[in-house]
């Protein structure tokens, strides 16, 4: 598989997060149906938390046993350095770089929890890049294909998850939607680039650690915004809902070989 083709098939595998963020556009929601929407949103990027640590766990492992005490501690402290800058960065971000025009504005409060999602399934979506750029380049094409298809079917899941927080309100344009996707998406294709000539565990935790403080924060937003007596119902199917449909799209992956 050439390099181009490798790209192209990467940005494809990335860009199908657009598949499933026009339905920030709909309108006329209920609120209960909000807080179910918004919290399946949550429930996909809990189970993206639960997979990034599965994927985190295998290479500080790996050092682990047997004992690589150099290569271990490196890890272990590029984990712990993500992890906070990943948290805290996206505290930062909400503060400095969205400035709020209203603070009870619920437009511009969805609209900067959409963004911040979007990054931090940005920073996920780069480390899988990486594995496709990376299987491409060792000349494991049949997996490198496996891996485009299976990564695009979860990228579909995670452009609703995006929106999710969206669903019911004003109507986000096009252009933000398109801005969304580009943040969440785009990274898949800057991934494999990167990954096709460079190979590297120490990067690949480092994103995926990133990505891990990053939801740790959204998903704490999600809740605290829709975890209330009157919607707790609605709330708690939209989380078990959201959570099996995205294990169920990762079972796809694994069958297939992945």
């Amino acid at each position: 598989m050439t390099f181009a083709q490798t790209v192209l098939l990467g940005s494809i595998a990335g860009f199908t997060i657009f598949l499933g963020l026009p339905i920030g556009r709909v309108k006329g929601i209920s609120e209960k149906t909000r807080s179910f929407l918004t919290m399946t949103s949550a429930g996909i990027l809990l189970f993206l938390f639960y997979d990034i640590f599965h994927q985190l766990s295998e290479p500080i492992e790996a050092a682990l046993i047997p004992l690589s005490p150099g290569k271990f501690s490196t890890l272990l402290a590029v984990f712990i350095t993500g992890l906070g800058a990943g948290l805290l960065g996206l505290i930062a971000f909400e503060r400095r770089l969205i400035k709020s025009h209203s603070a009870t504005g619920q437009m511009l409060a969805s609209t900067r929890l959409a963004l911040m999602i979007a990054t931090g399934i940005g920073l996920h979506n780069f480390s899988e890049g990486l594995a496709i750029g990376q299987s491409a380049a060792s000349g494991q094409f049949a997996f490198a294909t496996i891996l485009i298809i299976g990564f695009g079917l979860h990228n579909a899941t995670e452009g609703f998850g995006i929106v999710g927080p969206l669903a019911g309100g004003e109507r986000p344009s096009w252009g933000f939607l398109g801005l969304a996707g580009l943040i969440g998406g785009g990274p898949t294709f800057l991934g494999t680039i990167v990954g096709y000539y460079f190979v590297s565990a120490f990067m690949s935790v480092l994103f995926l650690s990133l990505a891990a403080g990053a939801l740790v924060y959204i998903i704490g937003e999600l809740f605290s915004a829709n975890w209330r007596q009157a919607v707790k119902v609605q709330a708690g199917w939209g989380l078990f809902a959201g959570f099996l449909i995205a294990y169920l799209t990762d079972l796809l992956l694994i069958a297939a070989g992945a």
